[in-house]
C-alpha cells in the first residue's frame, strides 16, 4: 500500500490541465510544502536524506551522454515511505531499492519549474537503506559543457566538464540538491582510453589503458561541489599535497604561473588553521568554462584567463583555496546565505594575499574590488545590495553578485577594524573549527558572532544593519593605495594632455594587471578617440593577452566608439566564456548609443554561443533581449 504522501503527491504531478499561472501557484506550493528550509529544493531532508552517493558514470563522446546510477545510502529518521529527490532535464530509466539483489519501486516525477526542475518522488518501504536511480543526460543537461577538439588547446579530443552551483547538479545527477545537506560520496567513472577523468575527489595523476577510474570523497560536502573533468589532461606536482593538471599544451605553463601554490596554502594554513582536505589541486580547463574559479574540494577548476605569464591573476587560485575553509568546510545553509560563503572567502583571499605579497599588494587588490562593488551598487535593486537576500521564485544565481563578494568581505574587515585583527582571527579560526563541515544561516552566523566576539570583547556594532539593510553602511572601513593614486593620477594627466613625455617612456610591463585596470577606469568619459589610439598604439591595451587590462579597455572604447578595437574583441569575445568578461561587454554594446554596436554584439553571439557553457550562453541571451 502506498503512502498518503506518495498518493497526493502522484495527483499533484497528475494536475496538468490548469492553467499556466494554476500550475505556477501549483509548483510553488508543492515546493514549499515538501521543503520549509531551502526554497530551492524539493528534498524532504527533515525527513529522509542522502548520507552517502556512489556513482557509477559511463561517459560517452559520441553522443554527449553520460549513462549513470546513482546509488543513495539513505537515513530515514522518521520512517516515511517517500523520497524526493532533485531532478532537471535528465532521463529517469528506473528506480530500485536495496543493496545487491534490487526491486524496482514506483516513481513519480512532479511539475516542472524553469529553475529549479522537478521533484522525484520515490515510494519506499520506510526500513530501505538503499535508492539507486539509473539514469542519463540529456542535451539540455545545464551542468555539463561538452566540447568539440577545436575549443581545446590540443584541437585533437572532445572534452567534457561539469559545473553544478548553484543548482544545477541535479540536471546531471538524481540527487537531493540543497547546500544544507552534506554527504560523502565515491564513483566509477568509464571513459575513452585517451582520457583521463577527474573528479572533486581523490584522483589519478596519470591514465590508465582501461578508462576505468574509481573516486573517493570522504569529507562530506554539499552536492553542489560534486564535479567531473574529463579530457586529454597532464598532471604536475607542485609541492607536497599540491599540483596542477590541464592539457599537455599548456602543462609548463601553469605550472610556472601556480608556482606558489604550495606557500598559499602554508599561508592559509598559519592564518586559520589545518588544510583539511589532504590534496589541493587545480585543473584549468577550456576558455568556455564560465568562472575564473570554481572551489570543488581538492580539485579547483580554473580558467586559463588566469594565465598570464606574470602571476598577476592568481589571487582567483588564492580565493579558491580560502574556499576550502569558507565554502567548502562551512558552508552556507541556503543560497539566501550565500555572503558567508563569498564575503569570508574574499576576505582571506586577501589575507593570503597580504602574507605572501605584502601589504601594499593586498590593499591595491582590496581597492579594486571596491571599485567594481561600486559599479555594482548602481546597477542592481537597492533591496538586492543586502546580504541577506530574497530570493523566493527567484534564481539562486541572481544572489551571485558582487554584493555577496565584495560588501561581505568589507563588512569583515570592518570588524576586524573595530575588533583589532588579533582577536579577529582568534574568532575566525574558531569559527571554522567550530562549524567544520556543517552549515550555517545567517542567522546562526549572527548569533554565533555576537556571542563569540562582540559581547567578550564589549563591541557595539551595527551588524544587522550591514547584514539586513541595503548599500554601504557609513562606518565601512576605508582602503587606500599611494600607488593606485599615482596612476589614477597619471591618467588624468594623459587625458588632458599633460606630460606626455613622460608617459611615453611608460611599456605595459612597468606596472601591476590591477595598475593598469585602475588607470585605465581613470580616463574620463568624455577622452577622445585619438589619445585612445594613442594610449593602445604604446600599450597595446586590445590585444595584450591579459583578459583584465582587455576587458576593461573593450568597456571605454565601446562608451568613446573607439571601434578599432572591435576584431580584437571579437576574437576575445568568441574565445572566452568567462562570464566577468562576457556580461559587462555584451551589456555595454547593447545598451551603447551606437546602432552598429548593438548589431555587433547580435553577430558575436550567434557565432559564439556554441563555444559557450550554457550558464554564459543563458546569461547572454537574456542580456541581448532587453
Amino acid at each position: 500500500m502506498k503512502s498518503t504522501l506518495f498518493t497526493l503527491l502522484c495527483f499533484i504531478a497528475f494536475l496538468t490541465s490548469c492553467s499556466p499561472s494554476e500550475k505556477q501557484e501549483q509548483n510553488i506550493a508543492e515546493k514549499r510544502r515538501l521543503n520549509d528550509g531551502d526554497i530551492h529544493s524539493y528534498a524532504n531532508l527533515d525527513e529522509i536524506h542522502t548520507k552517502h552517493l556512489h556513482l557509477e558514470l559511463d561517459v560517452n563522446f559520441d553522443n554527449n551522454t553520460i549513462y549513470g546510477v546513482a546509488r543513495h545510502q539513505m537515513v530515514n529518521e522518521k520512517g516515511v515511505d517517500t523520497a524526493v529527490f532533485d531532478v532537471k532535464n535528465i532521463v529517469i530509466q528506473k528506480v530500485t531499492t536495496g543493496q545487491g539483489k534490487e526491486k524496482e519501486t514506483d516513481y513519480v516525477i512532479g511539475q516542472d519549474d524553469p529553475i529549479i526542475g522537478a521533484p522525484l518522488m520515490v515510494a519506499i518501504d520506510s526500513t530501505v537503506e538503499f535508492i539507486n536511480i539509473y539514469y542519463s543526460t540529456t542535451d539540455k543537461t545545464e551542468a555539463l559543457d561538452w566540447l568539440t577538439p577545436e575549443l581545446t588547446e590540443g584541437k585533437k579530443y572532445p572534452f567534457m566538464y561539469s559545473q553544478g552551483q548553484t543548482v544545477l547538479t541535479r540536471t546531471w545527477i538524481p540527487i537531493q540538491d540543497s547546500p544544507s545537506n552534506r554527504i560523502t560520496y565515491s564513483a566509477d567513472v568509464k571513459v575513452p582510453k585517451e582520457f583521463l577523468a577527474v573528479m572533486s575527489a581523490t584522483n589519478p595523476t596519470s591514465k590508465n589503458e582501461t578508462g576505468e577510474y574509481h573516486f573517493e570523497m570522504k569529507q562530506p560536502i554539499p552536492a553542489y561541489l560534486i564535479a567531473i573533468a574529463v579530457g586529454n589532461l597532464e598532471y604536475r606536482s607542485l609541492g607536497k599535497n599540491c599540483g596542477v593538471y590541464s592539457e599537455p599544451e599548456l602543462i609548463d605553463t601553469c605550472a610556472y604561473e601556480f608556482a606558489d601554490l604550495q606557500k598559499m596554502i602554508n599561508a592559509a594554513e598559519k592564518l586559520y588553521g589545518d588544510y583539511r582536505w589532504e590534496q589541493y589541486d587545480v585543473v584549468v580547463l577550456p576558455y568556455s568554462f564560465p568562472f575564473g574559479g570554481m572551489e570543488n574540494p581538492r580539485l579547483t577548476f580554473a580558467n586559463p584567463t588566469l594565465i598570464t605569464g606574470d602571476r598577476s591573476l592568481v589571487s582567483v587560485i588564492a580565493h579558491e583555496l580560502a574556499h576550502s575553509w569558507s565554502g567548502n568546510l562551512v558552508t552556507n545553509a541556503s543560497w539566501e546565505d550565500f555572503w558567508l560563503n563569498e564575503g569570508f572567502t574574499v576576505y582571506f583571499e586577501n589575507r593570503i594575499m597580504e602574507e605572501l605579497y605584502g601589504k601594499e599588494v593586498a590593499d591595491i587588490l582590496a581597492v579594486i574590488e571596491f571599485q567594481e562593488l561600486e559599479r555594482t551598487l548602481k546597477k542592481i535593486d537597492q533591496q538586492d545590495t543586502k546580504l541577506k537576500l530574497n530570493l523566493t521564485d527567484r534564481s539562486p544565481d541572481e544572489g551571485m553578485t558582487d554584493i555577496a563578494y565584495i560588501k561581505g568581505a568589507y563588512f569583515l574587515r570592518t570588524l576586524e577594524q573595530v575588533a583589532g585583527r588579533k582577536k579577529f582571527d582568534k574568532f575566525l579560526k574558531k569559527y571554522f573549527s567550530d562549524h567544520a563541515f556543517k552549515t550555517l544561516s545567517t542567522e546562526e552566523f549572527v548569533t554565533y558572532l555576537d556571542h563569540h566576539l562582540l559581547q567578550p570583547n564589549k563591541i557595539d556594532f551595527n551588524t544587522d544593519e550591514w547584514i539586513y539593510e541595503p548599500g554601504i553602511p557609513e562606518n565601512c572601513i576605508h582602503i587606500t593605495s599611494g600607488r593606485l593614486e599615482k596612476v589614477e593620477k597619471l591618467a588624468e594627466d594623459v587625458a588632458n594632455g599633460k606630460n606626455s613625455s613622460k608617459f611615453k617612456k611608460y611599456k605595459r610591463d612597468d606596472l601591476t594587471t590591477q595598475e593598469w585596470m585602475a588607470f585605465i577606469r581613470k580616463l574620463p568619459a568624455d577622452i577622445d578617440v585619438k589619445t585612445l589610439k594613442m594610449i593602445d598604439d604604446q600599450l597595446g591595451f586590445k590585444n595584450c593577452g591579459n583578459s583584465e587590462i582587455m576587458c576593461e579597455w573593450y568597456l571605454l572604447a565601446i562608451e568613446r566608439g573607439y571601434t578599432l578595437v572591435r576584431p580584437n574583441m571579437e576574437k576575445f569575445l568568441l574565445k572566452t566564456g568567462r562570464l566577468k568578461y562576457l556580461e559587462p561587454i555584451y551589456e555595454e554594446l547593447n545598451n551603447s548609443r551606437y546602432q552598429s554596436d548593438k548589431e555587433l554584439a547580435k553577430k558575436i553571439i550567434e557565432k559564439a554561443k556554441g563555444n559557450y557553457h550554457p550558464i554564459a550562453r543563458i546569461s547572454i541571451e537574456e542580456i541581448l533581449k532587453s
